[in-house]
This record gives structure tokens, C-alpha cells and sequence, in this order.
């Protein structure tokens, strides 16, 4: 609840002004609830409108795709970036291609951006971008031409020093490729302008595994701390089956658990026995097929019609990784019921108010998803430093630097919990922390 007057009021501009945008009034609403007390203690942020200017993106940049299918026919989509807020660096965020892209989706990732990038301590700004494109069913020719209409105009608008963006749901390397392939055509320039690049034309080792990989730290961290606990011996379900889920599996796997589901947009598979990795990964990453081909090359292993049905599995420990209010109250009641004690997040809020709500009821340990899957964006910016320097880390330098920084937001998160009264709260700690950087330096910048 809302009880702060001047977050009050705050909130009440933004429904009045983005009334029509459901997630990102809900990420607002989660973030301002959990700001309440930080606000109370630091009277000069109202005085210097720091959350009406935390709200509202200093650009929003919409245009229109037009490309040719393979038929030759045109087609139309549109294109957004979201630049919200660069106090302490860079814009920063993913572009994501999904027919559900609209405005107010690509602001509520780009709102959330603004407190993940924070808490990686890194030097980057918050932003996001993306169309209603969907690559399923296209060739590798039309993903091109899409890619390279949609940079023509994003190139205007970003650079090293201005915006960074990076991959997200269905952008991966091949659309990585095109669209830096684009960019160096038209702006005639070699730089580190988008991250999640490939290794040979400037990315970073350890950028594929950084999400899922960092989720695990961030889980094993947090369980060690606040539980005296560990992954080992213990059931995992993950939702999903992209880069997030797979490198999730992967990590959770080597650290002694055992993940039985996998999932996309059609149905889930469960799998008893312990999800057998080279399969999702030849599945998902070889020919980009359905993870229901894996119950028909997996003796044991079921499949079941609907996405949403994973979270019936019994776990230890949920790690959701596929998409926004993935878990509703009904599902998180499901969870609880059936033994599930720890919720990371590493898709982008994945748990509607009504599962969060549920978690806090019953005591899970719940890491939300601007702290726990922040290892994706913070390895994007170590690829910017590498790319600044001219030079590639090995592997091991990097995932040391990306489970370092996955700790120290647990620790960030538990020590700004504390000092606004709310002990052991990691979400409310990780939208403080990540918040209090953000405002200093917006205070400290003057009226923008």
C-alpha cells in the first residue's frame, strides 16, 4: 500500500498520465511501495522532484519498420527506445522483438533498467527498446532485412557514450550480428555500440551464460546468507528455455541441484529423472525447435500443454526465466503448497503483486528480478570495458567479476534493507539501493 504522501501523489500523476499502460504502472506501483521509507528519511528528494523525474523517460523514441518479406511484400512494424534515465552513465538495456512489445512494456523494462543497472555498481543508465517483430517462423533473410530497417533509425539515437543497447527475448546473437552489421555501414565506425556481440567482432566471453549464471550466484548467495543453505540436493523448477533458462539449468546443475521442467510459449516438459541439458540445448540453441520434442526423446520425461502449469511442480526452489506475470496469486499458492521455499527471478517481473504478496505471507525467500537477474546487463558492461581497453578477458576473469557482483547486490540489497528498517527484505533493499545511487547523482546534476 501506498501510504507516503508525496509518493502518493506521485503515483496518482502517473496512472493519470499512463493510465493505459498496466506494466508499467505495476513495476512504478512495486518500486514506490518499497520506496517509502527512503523517501520519508530523505525530505530533499521531494523537494528536488526526484520521483516525478524518475517516472518520466527523458526520451521515448517510436518509428516505423518497413522491410520486404521473401514474397516481396512490404511489411510494417513498429519500433520504440526508451531512454529513461542516464544519472549515472549511458542508457543501457536490451531490445526486445515479441508481437507483445508496446510502449508501455518497453517502459516498465526500461523503468526497471534504471535500478538494475545500479545495483551492478557498473557506470550505466537505464533504458530499453524493441518492436512487435516476431523472428519465429522467419528465414534468416527476413530477420536480416528486419534488422537492418530497424537500425537505419535506431542509429540516430545511440552510441558508446549515449546508448548501449543489448539482446533480450528473441534477439540473440544472429540479430546482434545484423544489427551491429548495420550500424558499422551506415555510421562507419568500430565501436563497442551494442553488447551481447560475438566473439569475433568484439563480445565477451561468459555474455551468453551472464543471466542464467548470475540468477544461480545471486540464489546461492542469498541462501547462504539469510538461510545457512545451499543448492545442493535440492529440486528446482525454471520456466523458459532460452539463454536465461538453459544457463540457469546449467549453473544450478554444478552446484548439486536437481532441474526437472523446461518450458515455452506452448506447453512444459517435467522430467524426474533431472532435466538433460544437451537435449534443451540441441533443441533450443541447434534448430530452434519446441521443448515438447524433448518428452519424445527423453524415456520418463512429460509434456504437457500450457506454460503456466510448471509452477504445479513440486520444487525446493523456483527460478521463473521466461516472461512478465508469469506467476499469478493461484500459482504462487501452488508453489507454497507444494514444499517451494526460495522465488529468484530471471525473467523481468515475472510474479505479479498478488504472487509477490503470497511469498512475503509465507516467508520465501524472494529475490526480485531488478537483483537477481542483473547478471546479464552487468556482464554487458563488462563488455563495454573490454571494448573501451581493445581487449578480451578469458572466461574465468569474467564469470569471477560476474559472481562477485551477483554477491555484493545481495549484500547491497540486505544492507539498505536494514538501514530503512526492513531486515532481510531483498526486494525492498534492492529497490533502495538501487535507488539512492540514482537519486544522489540526479540531485547532484541539477534540474534536467
Amino acid at each position: 500500500m501506498l501510504t507516503d504522501e508525496y509518493v502518493k501523489r506521485v503515483y496518482a500523476q502517473v496512472e493519470k498520465r499512463d493510465g493505459d499502460q498496466p506494466e508499467f504502472l505495476q513495476a512504478v506501483q512495486e518500486v514506490f511501495e518499497s520506496l517509502q521509507p527512503v523517501v520519508e528519511k530523505h525530505p530533499e528528494y521531494e523537494k528536488a522532484g526526484v520521483l516525478e523525474r524518475l517516472v518520466e523517460p527523458e526520451r521515448v523514441i517510436k518509428f516505423r519498420v518497413a522491410w520486404t518479406d521473401d514474397e516481396g511484400k512490404v511489411q510494417v512494424n513498429r519500433g520504440y527506445r526508451v531512454q529513461f534515465n542516464s544519472a549515472i552513465g549511458p542508457y543501457k538495456g536490451g531490445l526486445r522483438f515479441h508481437p507483445s512489445v508496446n510502449e508501455g512494456v518497453i517502459k516498465f523494462l526500461g523503468f526497471e533498467q534504471i535500478l538494475k543497472n545500479s545495483l551492478t555498481t557498473l557506470p550505466m543508465g537505464g533504458g530499453k527498446g524493441g518492436s512487435d517483430f516476431d523472428p519465429k517462423g522467419k528465414s534468416d533473410a527476413e530477420v536480416m532485412r528486419f534488422c537492418q530497417a530497424f537500425m537505419t533509425e535506431l542509429c540516430r539515437h545511440i552510441g558508446q557514450f549515449t546508448d548501449v543497447p543489448a539482446g533480450d527475448i528473441n534477439v540473440g546473437a544472429r540479430e546482434i550480428g545484423y544489427l551491429f552489421g548495420q550500424y558499422k555501414r551506415i555510421r562507419d565506425e568500430y565501436s563497442g555500440v551494442l553488447t551481447g556481440k560475438g566473439l569475433e567482432f568484439g563480445g565477451s566471453l561468459a555474455r551468453t551464460e551472464a543471466t542464467g549464471y548470475g540468477l544461480c550466484y545471486y540464489t546461492a548467495e542469498a541462501l547462504r546468507v539469510l538461510r545457512d543453505d545451499s543448492f545442493e540436493g535440492k529440486t528446482v523448477v525454471i520456466s523458459g528455455s532460452g539463454n536465461v533458462a538453459i544457463f540457469a539449468t546449467e549453473k544450478a546443475q554444478q552446484l548439486g541441484a536437481k532441474v526437472v521442467t523446461a518450458s515455452d510459449s506452448n506447453g512444459y516438459v517435467y522430467d524426474p529423472d533431472g532435466i538433460k541439458l544437451d537435449i534443451v540445448k540441441d533443441i533450443k540453441l541447434g534448430h530452434r525447435g519446441r521443448i515438447k520434442e524433448y518428452a519424445e526423446r527423453v524415456p520418463g520425461a512429460e509434456y504437457h500443454e500450457g506454460c503456466s502449469g510448471v509452477w504445479t511442480v513440486p520444487c525446493d526452489i523456483a527460478l521463473p526465466c521466461a516472461t512478465q506475470n508469469e506467476i499469478d496469486g493461484a500459482s504462487a499458492e501452488t508453489l507454497v503448497k507444494n514444499g517451494c521455499k526460495v522465488v529468484c527471478e530471471g525473467a523481468n517481473m515475472p510474479s505479479t503483486p498478488e504472487a509477490i504478496a503470497v511469498y512475503q505471507k509465507n516467508g520465501l525467500l524472494y529475490g526480485p528480478a531488478k537483483a537477481a537477474n542483473a547478471g546479464g546487463v552487468a556482464v554487458s558492461g563488462l563488455e563495454m570495458s573490454q571494448n573501451s581497453y581493445r581487449l578480451s578477458w578469458t572466461f574465468e576473469e569474467t564469470d569471477a567479476k560476474l559472481k562477485s557482483i551477483m554477491e555484493s547486490i545481495v549484500a547491497e540489497s540486505l544492507a539498505a534493507a536494514k538501514e530503512y528498517g526492513h531486515e532481510g527484505d531483498l526486494m525492498l533493499g534492492a529497490n533502495a539501493a538501487g535507488f539512492v545511487k540514482v537519486a544522489n547523482a540526479m540531485v547532484a546534476q541539477g534540474v534536467l
